[in-house]
């Protein structure tokens, strides 16, 4: 009769890599499942209202493209800043006016930071950007 050695036996291993790829699938199947799940702990029903926009006085300034000013449909002069800074300032009604540059594609850089510098200037501080859809 023969007997087996210690060392003759098969050693059993565990092998992790299969586990791993399951638990991962598992995981992301229960990471995308609850987030398309809602709890609500609580009933609450929200009370409605109508919000009133607020009251802003726009500022139409369109720029061409040799750098003349045009403020509300009136042109100014644009040799310097301090025209556009007093035509800003007596056409600024309150503290929520806004600025809308309406300036061309190919108008000078300077001449809208300068529209900007004198919007700052003034005290206005909203500033929008008018563009075209391409």
């Amino acid at each position: 009769m023969r007997f087996r050695r210690a060392q003759d036996q098969d050693t059993l291993e565990l092998n992790l890599v299969p586990l791993i790829d399951v638990l991962l699938v598992v995981l992301i199947f229960l990471a995308a499942s609850s987030t398309f799940v809602r709890y609500r702990q609580l009933d609450v029903s929200l009370p409605q209202a109508q919000a009133q926009a607020a009251q802003t006085t726009d500022l139409l300034l369109a720029i061409s493209q040799d750098g003349r000013y045009a403020l509300n449909g009136m042109w100014l002069d644009a040799s310097s800043g301090s025209p556009l800074s007093h035509a800003l300032s007596s056409e600024k009604t309150d503290e929520n006016s806004s600025l809308l540059i309406l300036a061309d594609a190919q108008a000078p850089h300077f001449a809208v930071v300068q529209a900007m510098e004198a919007a700052r200037q003034v005290g206005i501080h909203r500033i929008h950007f008018a563009t075209q859809a391409p």
